[in-house]
């Protein structure tokens, strides 16, 4: 869903197969445990990423709760967890080296890996969350 618009500018990128919370975290729920991360536009609005406090594996999430902690040269933001579940593993390579998840959102720059309770997490479909970007420009 990568494209340009009329203007000539290029759109952030959103990945078909994902769904999406509208504080900008990512789930891939056909996958188990369920990656997550924030996409692109939240990785883009933060700014170069300097430290991402992760939780422990084993920890239990319900939708809404704040579970990771993002440090930018911008800010520090929470990122909300838009489902319940159990914090299977985390991505320690982006601990290390939190620049991934600005340079590969939905690839690398995976945060953690959630056994989800809900087979159908209510997230936007990429369509859904590409008109929610567009309404933010």
């Amino acid at each position: 869903m990568s494209d340009e618009h009329s203007d000539g500018t290029s759109r952030l990128d959103v990945p078909e197969h994902l769904r999406y919370s509208q504080d900008h975290v990512w789930i891939d729920p056909s996958q188990s445990p369920a990656p997550m991360g924030v996409t692109e536009y939240a990785a883009d609005q933060l700014g170069d990423l300097v430290f991402l406090d992760l939780p422990e594996t084993g920890t239990h999430v319900d939708a809404g709760d704040e579970v990771i902690e993002l440090e930018s040269s911008k800010a520090v933001e929470p990122v909300v967890c838009p489902v319940a579940g159990t914090i299977a593993y985390v991505n320690r390579a982006a601990s290390d080296d939190p620049e991934v998840i600005n340079s590969d959102p939905y690839g690398e720059g995976w945060i953690a890996k959630i056994d989800l309770e809900d087979d159908e997490p209510d997230l936007m479909s990429a369509e859904e969350y590409g008109q929610l970007l567009k309404s933010l420009n």
